[in-house]
């Protein structure tokens, strides 16, 4: 039984939550049947088909509507006396500064990613508000409290970065299905579906191919004249088999591997050269052109199949047209969606066939769909009991108003606790309690400790610390950079436009050309006025660095974000921290990683590398209790692999 003194904490709290997703919903409820009369919640997204399996807010008429008031309206109906106020908003928006943040008792956050997670992380420092933490995958999930002085803030410890593919696994040597989806995805649907203009690695790049122009200029555009049919065979021919016999003519590529057979359309339809594939009146029915399926039209039911070969071959033959018959005014500008049923199948077939080629095992549609789409299939259990954990930190917080404490921050292992829940147990424990953090004292968010940039100032422009470390490591949104007095890059809505333009120029120069000359040894002073976040970065000159790990030419040290590891040869190489490129290589778009490494109780006076005693058979090493980027919608740790020769490589997003 709740005692009187949480009744009076949650009654006079006003709650803000950030998320109305898996975790959302089910913090909704609980907050509202655990008394909490004041709530706010902010969600930018709409409700989809695929989030009523576990957003239980949510109903089929719901679909397209906006999260955040949708879930108000549900828990109303069965608590209308409380106050719910939505905002179906970006929280990185500008109503949602400092000041908002101030009027609050506590956040709680149900997150899907790490950009607006350290947004919030922030803003909660900058308003001195006690932020808990959440996130899930699958079975496994977390909840941490962050406040500030007396806890680590959410930046204060290294993320798991996502892991990265060299372009030339994806495009010649390919040895998991993974590889194959990567590229049936990012290669094939956004060469024939998507922008023409894009730079796309699919085209063979060798002497032989060079040579052949009627296989390299122009090969994926369809010719005025061309049947549907024949230009999606001369497709097919080209990708599983031209490509494959170019790839096979590097003998140094295949002597320590297995090598991969070519696949000619005559190889699998050699009794019914001219065929029409399937039945495209099974799609007449519908008039949303996202519904129609290649599964339908050739007659297959069951996304649990895994499809031979001819069948895979039959779907993809079959999805290429249903493109350009059903759907062509969307042609050039298509991305894959894994809602999308036609680009799913597309997308499965083709990542089949190549894995066919390449003696890869098949998987099915549903299989193939988890992995394009990033997908961990969510447990709503889990989301239900991460968001009961969050409401029992929220009242602790409360219950003890961190504003006025007057105690050693050792108290709080009293009070607050980090929380984890495993999919095993682990000593009996499915949920396991861990102390609170001090605060990292070389964390740059909370404790303003410098950062340390490597640069090449003679050759690097103003432009690449703004976008490749303010904005893109550093997660600012609306930086101010400043050399002692003399201001170098601002942005605002109040700067006229000679200001601006004349920062742009500025941004284009290179750092030692500078009226106000960087480098090295020059001390920056990067503020971000929105998030009201203020660090230094000193700059340490460099003249080389290495294309492959710093493809940016840029190493930022003090910042905690952990490398990205790529195998080169079977052997791990870790990039460092801060040197990984926009564009740089394929990745995962999310990552939410989650590490449990079950074990004793972590004191608060122990430093960050600590490590929790783990089990052998669960753990190798040492490994640090953390999610990178929770909630529960539909996420993926990619596996990772790689090869040494790849002096260019590309993002997977």
């Amino acid at each position: 039984m709740a005692s009187e003194n949480h009744f009076s904490a949650i009654k006079g709290a006003k709650v803000l939550m950030v998320g109305a997703g898996g975790i959302g919903c089910e913090l909704l409820k609980t907050l509202a049947l655990s008394g909490f009369q004041d709530i706010h919640i902010i969600d930018m997204d709409t409700i989809e088909v695929s989030n009523l399996n576990r957003q239980f807010l949510f109903r089929q008429s719901h679909v397209g509507q906006s999260k955040a008031k949708v879930a108000r309206d549900a828990v109303l109906k069965f608590r209308p006396h409380i106050s719910i106020t939505p905002y179906h908003a970006n929280v990185k928006g500008p109503d949602f500064d400092v000041d908002f943040f101030k009027q609050f008792n506590v956040v709680l956050n149900g997150l899907d990613n790490l950009d607006a997670r350290r947004h919030v992380n922030r803003l909660c420092l900058a308003a001195e508000v006690p932020l808990v933490e959440s996130g899930t995958t699958g079975f496994l999930g977390q909840v941490t409290v962050h406040i500030k002085g007396k806890t680590e803030c959410y930046e204060c410890q290294p993320k798991p970065a996502p892991k990265t593919y060299p372009v030339c696994t994806i495009t010649s040597t390919p040895s998991k299905f993974v590889h194959c989806i990567v590229w049936a995805k990012d290669l094939l649907f956004a060469k024939l579906f998507g922008d023409k203009n894009q730079e796309n690695d699919l085209n063979v790049r060798s002497g032989d191919a060079a040579s052949s122009s009627d296989h390299v200029e122009d090969v994926f555009e369809r010719k005025n004249d061309e049947d549907i049919e024949q230009y999606g065979r001369r497709i097919y021919d080209h990708v599983f088999g031209y490509n494959i016999g170019i790839a096979l003519s590097n003998e140094e590529t295949w002597k320590n591997r297995n090598r991969p057979k070519p696949i000619y359309y005559r190889d699998i339809f050699d009794n019914e050269p001219t065929q029409q594939n399937g039945n495209v009146d099974r799609n007449c029915a519908t008039n949303d052109p996202s519904s129609v399926s290649a599964m339908a039209s050739v007659g297959m039911k069951n996304p649990q199949d895994v499809w031979s070969l001819k069948e895979n071959s039959r779907i993809f033959l079959e999805a290429l047209k249903l493109f350009f018959m059903k759907r062509e005014k969307e042609i050039g500008n298509l991305t894959f969606d894994k809602d999308d049923q036609l680009a799913v199948e597309f997308v499965t077939a083709a990542a089949n066939i190549r894995a066919s080629s390449f003696g890869i095992a098949l998987h099915n549609l549903f299989e193939a769909k988890g992995i394009a789409g990033n997908i961990v299939h969510a447990v709503a259990t889990t989301n239900a009991i991460i968001a009961g954990l969050i409401v029992i930190e929220a009242i602790k917080v409360l219950k003890n108003d961190t504003k006025s404490y007057r105690f050693s921050p050792y108290c709080l292992k009293s009070l607050c606790r980090m929380t984890y829940c495993l999919e095993h147990p682990s000593k009996k424990m499915l949920l396991m309690p861990v102390e609170p953090f001090e605060p990292n004292k070389s964390c740059y968010v909370c404790s303003e400790t410098p950062l340390s940039l490597e640069i090449n100032t003679n050759r690097a422009k103003l432009r690449d610390i703004i976008e490749k470390v303010v904005k893109s490591k550093l997660g600012m949104s609306s930086p101010s950079i400043m050399h002692g007095t003399e201001i170098l890059y601002e942005t605002g809505d109040d700067l006229d436009e000679d200001l601006l333009a004349s920062y742009a120029a500025k941004a284009d120069k290179v750092l030692s050309e500078l009226n106000c000359p960087v480098v090295g040894g020059t001390m920056l002073t990067v503020n971000d006025l929105y998030q009201e976040l203020r660090c230094n970065i000193n700059i340490k000159h460099r003249e080389e660095f290495d294309e492959e790990k710093e493809p940016d030419g840029i190493v930022l040290s003090g910042w905690t974000q952990a490398p990205s590891s790529v195998e080169n040869n079977g052997t791990k190489s870790v990039d460092n921290a801060g040197s990984t490129s926009e564009g740089s290589t394929m990745e995962a778009e999310k990552n939410d990683e989650i590490e449990i490494v079950p074990g004793k109780k972590r004191k608060l006076s122990e430093v960050s590398e600590d490590v929790i005693p783990s089990n052998a058979e669960e753990t190798k090493g040492k490994e640090k209790l953390e999610v990178l980027n929770g909630d529960d919608d539909d996420d993926l740790v990619m596996l990772d692999d790689g090869d040494s020769g790849a002096d260019k490589k590309i993002r997977y997003q």
